[in-house]
C-alpha cells in the first residue's frame, strides 16, 4: 500500500512538471501551426543557464532565476525573430526541419559551453521527507507539482482576460481575420516562443533541483510531447490533464517492469494514441477535403 501511494504521488508530481513543459509545445502549435522539435534542448540549455548563475558565478536563488528567466525571453525572441520569422508562408515542412535544425545546434551550443556533462543545482525545496499513510513522499516532488499548477492557473488567466493572451487565443482560431483586425501577428508569434521558452526554463529548474542536469533532459521533453499528443495539439486543458497521466504510467510501468521500460512508456503511448485517437483527448477534429 505504501508503494501505491508513493507511486502515485511522483506520477503525479513528474506528470505535472511534463504537462508544463508541453503548454510551451502546445503555446507555439496552437498560435502559429509550428511543431517546436526543440522542445528538449530548451529545457536543456536553460538548465545549464541557471546552473551557471546559481553554481558557477554564486548568485542568490531568486537573482539566479530573475537572470534564467530574462535569458529564456531573450532566447525565443531570438528564435522567432531570427529563425521562424523568415519563413513565415513557407511550407509546413521547411517550419519543421528549423525547428528540428535549431534543435541539433542548441544541443550542440549547450555541449561546447558546458562540456563537463553533468551538474547539479543547489537544492531549494526542503529534503525532509513526510508520512502520508504508510507511504513516505519527497516535499521537492510535491513542491514542483504545485509550482506548476500555479503557473497553469496564471497561464490561464492570462489567456482568458489579457489582452495579449485574447490576441494570442484569437490567432490560433483565425490568422486573417486577426490580421483585419489590425492585430500584430508577428508580435503573437514573438510571444508564443517567449512563453514557451519561459516555461521550459522553469521546467527545467523544477527537474533539475530535483534529479541533476545531464543530457537526458532532451528525453524529458520528447516525453512532454507525448503529453501533446495525448491531451491534444493545442489544448491547454489536454496538457494538464494528459501530463499527470503519462507521469503515473511511466512510475508504475518502472515499478513493475524496471528503467529500461520506464523510458520507453511515454513514446509507446505516442503510438497508441495516434493510431487509435489522432487528434487527442481534448484535440479538435479537422476534417479537410483535398
Amino acid at each position: 500500500m505504501d508503494i501505491l501511494i508513493q507511486n502515485i504521488i511522483t506520477g503525479i508530481a513528474t506528470g505535472m512538471v511534463y504537462a508544463l513543459i508541453a503548454l510551451g509545445f502546445a503555446l507555439i502549435w496552437k498560435s502559429s501551426r509550428v511543431a517546436n522539435l526543440a522542445l528538449g534542448q530548451l529545457v536543456l540549455i536553460s538548465s545549464w543557464f541557471a546552473y551557471s548563475m546559481l553554481v558557477q558565478f554564486k548568485f542568490p536563488f531568486w537573482l539566479g532565476m530573475i537572470l534564467t528567466i530574462a535569458f529564456a525571453i531573450l532566447l525565443g525572441w531570438l528564435i522567432e525573430r531570427l529563425a521562424l520569422r523568415p519563413l513565415i508562408g513557407q511550407p509546413i515542412l521547411s517550419l519543421i526541419a528549423i525547428t528540428l535544425g535549431l534543435a541539433y545546434f542548441l544541443e550542440g551550443l549547450t555541449a561546447f559551453i558546458w562540456p563537463q556533462g553533468q551538474g547539479n543545482l543547489p537544492k531549494v525545496f526542503p529534503q525532509t521527507s513526510f508520512q502520508i499513510g504508510p507511504a513516505m513522499i519527497q516535499q521537492e516532488l510535491l513542491w514542483a507539482a504545485v509550482i506548476s499548477l500555479i503557473l497553469f492557473i496564471l497561464l490561464s488567466v492570462f489567456f482568458q482576460y489579457h489582452r495579449m493572451g485574447i490576441a494570442m487565443r484569437a490567432t490560433a482560431d483565425d490568422q486573417l481575420a486577426v490580421q483585419a483586425c489590425a492585430v500584430p501577428v508577428n508580435r503573437v508569434f514573438s510571444m508564443s516562443w517567449i512563453f514557451a521558452c519561459i516555461v521550459a526554463a522553469i521546467g527545467g529548474v523544477l527537474i533539475s533541483s530535483i534529479a541533476a542536469i545531464n543530457y537526458g533532459l532532451v528525453e524529458t521533453g520528447f516525453k512532454s510531447f507525448s503529453v501533446v499528443i495525448l491531451g491534444g495539439m493545442e489544448s491547454f486543458l489536454g496538457c494538464i490533464v494528459a501530463g499527470p497521466i503519462i507521469g503515473l504510467c511511466e512510475t508504475f510501468g518502472g515499478s513493475q517492469f524496471g528503467s529500461s521500460v520506464k523510458e520507453l512508456i511515454p513514446f509507446i503511448i505516442i503510438v497508441i494514441v495516434i493510431m487509435i485517437k489522432p487528434f487527442g483527448l481534448f484535440g479538435e477534429e479537422r476534417i479537410e477535403r483535398i
